[in-house]
């Protein structure tokens, strides 16, 4: 007998799908573009296989989630239609934009030039750094802008004794509300824009077309002006100073009990044997940062060296520990020697101590400083690890590193170097760079206003200026065409195609239809303005737990399909879904540059929701008023 799942399967299937993504998404148990690829498959294979079960008479009917029975070739097609879909194209033109601007320094020129007017002064700290983050975020991806300026901003505080935990989140939600000013401010918009598009055309909508560049930039500035005076006022009252200023890294990550030297004994057995085999080999949880050898300090290559009677090694260990390795191996603790960050950068060589953050889409992510061999892959020593407020400085090599999770490293002056250029971290000081192209800065910065010129002004589609701006780029010596690849991130290309089927898939089966349906009877006597207030309240509540992009592919068909029961302005619903989406303050997952602090601030989890929760209130209020005043309801 076959089995009869009923009409709305499909619906039932997709619903599933989604509570399924949203729980994985949530809480990370796989990344989050393995979870959105994984949401296809499962679109595109539901279709084929329930066919063949019913061919065999084990279903009465197949589950329709993609195209209506009998568009076969339609299916595929939306399932992949991610892939191809102008949004997807556009952002992965953005990355390679915005790294062409970051590779010829004139951020950092900028900064530079602001940080000499701000000095010790937190209010004028602050104002810089929100000032200079908002409005490149509405041309160069927000996510880019906050990984550029993050070693500026670090370095404005501990030099203006200010602790950087007062300017690192300002800095992440500057450049979120810096986004909303322009359609390429972030992947949100430009994703919103694309679906608004399609909805239009498959619902003859006239009021659903695709954003203009410029489209909401009157809302934008309001909400960034609304914004900066919160974070200046209210908001830097209620950020806290996690992390005391300090020049010295040692002292920042509380390292007095986990650095320390130690003498190689005459009768030491580890005597005329190489270090590694002495103690980087043992089972010891130690790492040998220093050897120094009467007037000589060595970093590199610290391994292969002979032990001598003598020699004194700086180690990084826990105080038990060292009791043990000093047993055994034969050495005297040097009474009354602090191991600082001017010791430590006083190898022959030339050396340095950063602290380094894990990007999104690093290789690291997942992955142990074990598992990946950090040491030999990067000549760096790690010798603490700090995940929000949580310092870490043994038995490292165990620990699943994340993304925001931020390392303290050591190691010789070209390793820094090229971690500057390592897509897998971001490098928290500024460092010294030789190979900024700042011949270029009047080229790159002319492709981006040619873009924006080009997609604001003339008919062609944003992709196909974006596409171009990109191709500029590598032409003029911007960026080198082996960077460009490195230049993009992709897992967020991957979970932007296969997000988007999600959304076909949610109209097709009538579950935006339900959603729209059960929204309009919680509020049936209320006015559009609540219900569009509703609107964006629910989507900046999903938006902080999984992504943004996840967000705006399942609130918007939800949107239109409210206010066309409402016979509202479904033009102004999507605004306040995009925006909505586009302002994840209220915890450190809801949107990548809110991890990219993290670890650097030393936050805790409810940091975000004290400061972040009443920016979300003011804007769910300013934004939902300004949008019925700019485009009615």
């Amino acid at each position: 007998m076959a089995l009869a799942l009923g009409p709305n399967a499909g619906m039932v299937f997709v619903f599933a799908v989604i509570l399924a993504a949203l729980v994985l998404f949530a809480t990370e148990a796989v990344p989050v573009d393995v979870t959105a690829l994984g949401v296809m498959v499962a679109l595109l294979l539901v279709q084929p296989l329930t066919e063949q079960l019913a061919t065999l008479g084990l279903l009465a009917d197949p589950v329709y989630v993609l195209a209506p029975p009998g568009a076969d070739g339609e299916a595929l097609a939306a399932g992949l239609s991610g892939f191809a879909s102008t949004a997807t194209i556009t952002v992965l033109a953005m990355f390679i934009l915005s790294a062409g601007v970051r590779k010829t320094g004139v951020i950092q020129l900028l900064g530079a030039k602001i940080a000499t007017y701000t000095g010790d002064s937190e209010s004028r700290q602050l104002g810089a750094t929100i000032g200079l983050v908002s409005p490149i975020s509405g041309f160069i991806n927000n996510t880019a802008a906050v990984a550029i300026l993050l070693p500026m901003v670090t370095d404005l505080a501990n030099k203006g004794d200010t602790s950087p935990s007062k300017l690192l989140l300002p800095l992440s939600y500057a450049s979120m509300f810096g986004g909303t000013l322009t359609l390429i401010g972030t992947s949100t918009n430009i994703l919103a824009s694309q679906i608004t598009a399609r909805l239009g055309r498959e619902l003859g909508n006239p009021e659903l077309t695709a954003f203009s560049m410029f489209e909401f930039t009157s809302l934008g500035i309001v909400v960034m002006v609304v914004g900066t005076a919160y974070l200046l006022t209210v908001g830097r009252w209620l950020t806290p100073a996690r992390i005391p200023a300090a020049g010295d890294l040692t002292e920042a990550f509380r390292m007095a009990d986990y650095l320390t030297e130690v003498v190689v004994r005459e009768d030491s057995p580890i005597v005329g044997s190489t270090v590694r085999e002495a103690i980087e080999s043992s089972e010891f949880d130690v790492d040998v940062v220093q050897l120094i050898r009467g007037d000589r300090v060595f970093l590199e290559g610290i391994g292969d060296r002979q032990v001598r009677a003598g020699d004194v090694f700086a180690i990084r260990t826990d105080r038990d520990t060292l009791v043990e390795v000093m047993d055994a191996d034969g050495l005297d603790l040097l009474p009354e020697v602090d191991v600082t960050e001017t010791e430590l950068e006083a190898a022959d060589t030339g050396s340095n101590l950063v602290e380094i953050v894990v990007a999104p889409g690093s290789e690291l992510v997942g992955e142990t400083l074990a598992s990946t061999n950090f040491r030999q892959r990067y000549d760096m020593t790690v010798l603490a690890l700090r995940r929000g407020e949580a310092l870490i400085r043994s038995r490292m090599d165990r620990t699943t590193l994340r993304v925001g999770d931020t390392l303290l490293v050591q190691g010789p002056t070209e390793s820094v170097d090229r971690l500057q250029n390592n897509p897998n971290v971001i490098v928290a000081q500024e460092v010294e760079r030789p190979d900024y192209r700042r011949s270029r800065i009047p080229v790159a910065v002319g492709i981006v206003a040619a873009v924006v010129a080009l997609a604001a002004l003339t008919p062609v589609h944003i992709a196909v200026a974006a596409l171009g701006g990109a191709l500029a780029m590598v032409l003029t010596g911007c960026l080198k065409a082996t960077e460009m690849y490195d230049a993009v991130q992709w897992d967020v290309i991957v979970l932007l195609a296969g997000v988007i089927p999600l959304g076909i898939a949610l109209e097709v089966t009538g579950g935006a239809t339900l959603l729209a349906d059960l929204i309009v009877a919680v509020a049936p006597s209320l006015p559009p303005i609540i219900v569009l207030g509703l609107l964006y309240v629910v989507t900046a509540l999903l938006t902080n737990v999984i992504s943004n992009n996840a967000s705006v592919v399942l609130m918007i068909p939800v949107a239109v399909e409210a206010a066309i029961q409402l016979g509202a302005n479904a033009f102004s619903f999507v605004l306040a879904v995009t925006f909505a989406a586009s302002t994840a303050f209220m915890t450190p997952v809801g949107y990548q540059t809110n991890l990219f602090v993290y670890g650097p601030g030393g936050y805790r989890f409810t940091d975000y929701l004290r400061v972040g929760g009443p920016l979300q209130a003011l804007f769910a209020v300013v934004t939902t008023i300004g949008i019925a005043a700019i485009w009615g309801l």
